[in-house]
């Protein structure tokens, strides 16, 4: 699963990696410690190019009864994304890419868990595979964002079984292509990022608190 992950890259270089028109109207500061439930940085396409926004990290259905059920669905699995009622619709028209530098999973040691963090070797920004949806009820509007899992890559394999979806620079184009429905097309891109390009390390405990949104977390064992 991916349950935590960061982005502080300056604003300026999200713009011009991601080619975006409008992020000088996101208010945006710097997070190395994303949770889920909170507000994160998506980017859509547009008729005009490619537009960021803000979503709850959660995935609530349009059709859901109680918006709590987001709480479960942070992440959808690529292998079945297609057969999921909650994610096949979305699949082929409301697909996301959600920028981040890293994210973080825990290997379990005995009685305890580490936490390792887990960038690209170039220090770039990247982008997740995601999806979005709109859920509407009594005046309330939630707009929401799930992350794709998949395999994990060598990599991450000591620590963790599955991994996010990072995209190419290729395939974070096809993914934002609104003109593409093709299901089985689509997720032949959601595959494990290649892992002679990552890079791991262990990292600071304070990480396993939300709470501790700070550079500290980043800190080296």
């Amino acid at each position: 699963m991916c349950g935590r992950y960061s982005l502080f890259a300056p604003r300026e270089n999200l713009a011009a990696r991601f080619e975006l028109m409008d992020f000088e109207e996101i208010e945006w500061v710097e997070r190395y410690n994303i949770a889920p439930s909170q507000n994160v940085l998506a980017i859509v396409r547009s008729d005009a190019g490619n537009k960021m926004g803000m979503l709850k990290w959660g995935l609530v259905p349009s059709w859901a009864k109680d918006p709590k059920i987001g709480y479960k669905m942070i992440n959808a699995r690529a292998e079945t994304i297609d057969q999921k009622p909650s994610f096949r619709n979305l699949l082929k028209r409301r697909r996301c890419v959600i920028p981040a530098d890293g994210f973080y999973e825990w290997k379990k040691v005995g009685t305890n868990k580490i936490p390792y963090r887990f960038q690209l070797k170039s220090k770039e920004s990247f982008g997740f595979a995601g999806l979005w949806d709109r859920w509407e009820n009594n005046g309330e509007i939630i707009h929401s964002c799930t992350i794709i899992t998949t395999e994990a890559n060598a990599v991450l394999k000591g620590v963790h079984d599955r991994m996010p979806v990072i995209l190419t620079k290729e395939s974070e184009k096809v993914w934002l292509d609104r003109s593409i429905s093709d299901e089985y097309y689509l997720k032949k891109i959601l595959i494990s990022f290649p892992a002679e390009e990552m890079e791991a390390y262990s990292v600071n405990p304070l990480v396993n608190s939300s709470k501790n949104d700070n550079k500290e977390v980043l800190n080296s064992l």
